[in-house]
């Protein structure tokens, strides 16, 4: 399965249905492209062909997880080690949905005294391990493809709350800039996250610069920093430096 076939396979997750026209606009290939990855996902059992498009098929998002999951799996750990390596003991933490900041997750599980206040119950059952970990998870609707918790509820429950640093990953990464993903649901949490932190980080690894998604979060410049598997294009670059963000570039070697 490759991006772009996940990529389809997210925008399904949170619509339920798109038009091989919709999917060719967002991914930017032509509608030939889009009928071959459908035939493809179709013949994995992910999906199901219907006329004009395609429709997720019952527990395909699950699939799609453990395919995000694996993933550029060694730049993530890499990624996680690295931001991890930023945040002191009894510190205070948000973390949001992805698989990226569960690698982060996994990379504090040595930390102590620490306050986690979560949307992802991939990150707290990762941090139930610590035992040294205090672990605040919010409530609201739980989306079972990948263990998130989205919604208003979720929203309220962090308005609860001043931590140290929140860290969110993203879908895309855009050449100007923008922080991107598909859900508008989990884009709403985030930016609630992001409102709730002395620090607020990215975490993200350098394929999401080549993916696109449609909702925006916020900018580079509006955050503390950013932590990445390889140095950041020109373009990207010169946004952090003007605006402040520490870029931190995480080395698999370590």
């Amino acid at each position: 399965m490759n991006i772009r076939q996940m990529q389809i396979l997210e925008i399904l997750r949170a619509s339920g249905r798109a038009s091989v026209e919709e999917l060719s606009m967002r991914l930017e290939v032509t509608p030939q492209t889009i009928r071959r990855d459908l035939a493809e996902l179709a013949d994995q059992g992910v999906l199901d062909r219907v006329h004009g498009g395609a429709i997720l098929r019952s527990g395909a998002g699950n699939i799609a997880y453990e395919e995000r999951r694996r993933m550029n799996e060694a730049a993530k750990a890499a990624i996680g080690r690295a931001c991890a390596a930023e945040i002191s003991d009894n510190s205070s933490v948000i973390l949001n949905i992805g698989t990226t900041t569960e690698a982060v997750a996994r990379a504090l599980l040595r930390h102590r005294n620490l306050t986690v206040v979560t949307n992802n119950l991939n990150v707290a059952n990762i941090l139930a391990a610590n035992d040294s970990c205090e672990v605040l998870v919010a409530g609201g609707l739980l989306r079972r493809a990948d263990g998130g918790l989205i919604g208003d509820l979720t929203i309220e429950f962090m308005a609860n709350f001043k931590t140290d640093y929140a860290i969110i990953g993203c879908s895309a990464l855009d050449e100007d800039g923008d922080i991107l993903d598909f859900d508008l649901a989990e884009v709403q949490v985030s930016r609630a996250i992001l409102r709730q932190a002395r620090e607020r980080w990215l975490v993200t690894d350098a394929a999401k610069l080549a993916q696109k998604a449609p909702i925006r979060v916020v900018s580079l410049a509006e955050l503390d920093a950013v932590v990445i598997d390889q140095p950041l294009p020109e373009t990207l670059r010169k946004v952090c430096e003007e605006a402040g963000t520490r870029v931190v570039i995480a080395s698999q070697h370590t």
